[in-house]
């Protein structure tokens, strides 16, 4: 539709309207094996590393907490032994507004974790450098895959016939 001047009168959504009020390590945990055990030598170190997320609803309107949790597990390629264990629960407190309701889900399990992100990624390089380790630099995480992947499992399970 079109007003007298030509210009678009269609109705506008509203736009959406984030704001990051606070991001905290919920919890952290970094398990050197390699000084344990008094491995020295050359090793070839092998990472892995797992992303899952999680959001929550908090009791004041339109604020959620969304939690990324990294597990970044350093093996010896030779031997297969484990070197270091990094778990990391990242998490923040979002203002979300003007989100309409099929779309909240995918945004907070998204664009949020897409925030928070970098900040995760600082802190597993500094405490794998300070842990004696070369410092890991988390490669980007692609979490519309990572949501697309929770999707089809969580669908999978759904339908999987019980015993």
């Amino acid at each position: 539709m079109a007003d007298e001047n030509g210009a678009q009168t269609a109705q506008q959504q509203p736009q959406v309207n984030m704001k990051i009020l606070g991001q905290y390590i919920r919890d952290m945990s970094f398990e050197n094996i390699l000084v344990q055990k008094g491995v020295t030598g050359e090793v070839q170190p092998e990472l892995k590393v797992e992303v899952a997320l999680d959001a929550k609803k908090r009791s004041t309107e339109n604020q959620y907490e969304v939690l990324t949790k990294y597990k970044v597990t350093s093996t010896n390629k030779e031997t297969g032994s484990e070197m270091f264990i990094l778990e990391l629960e990242y998490a923040g407190l979002f203002h979300v507004e003007n989100v309409p309701e099929d779309q909240l889900h995918p945004f907070l399990l998204i664009e949020c974790p897409r925030q928070l992100f970098p900040f995760a990624r600082r802190i597993v390089s500094d405490v794998t450098r300070d842990g004696g380790f070369p410092p890991v630099n988390l490669d980007n995480v692609d979490f519309v895959a990572l949501y697309r992947q929770e999707l089809s499992r969580r669908k999978e399970t759904e339908t999987a016939p019980t015993n």
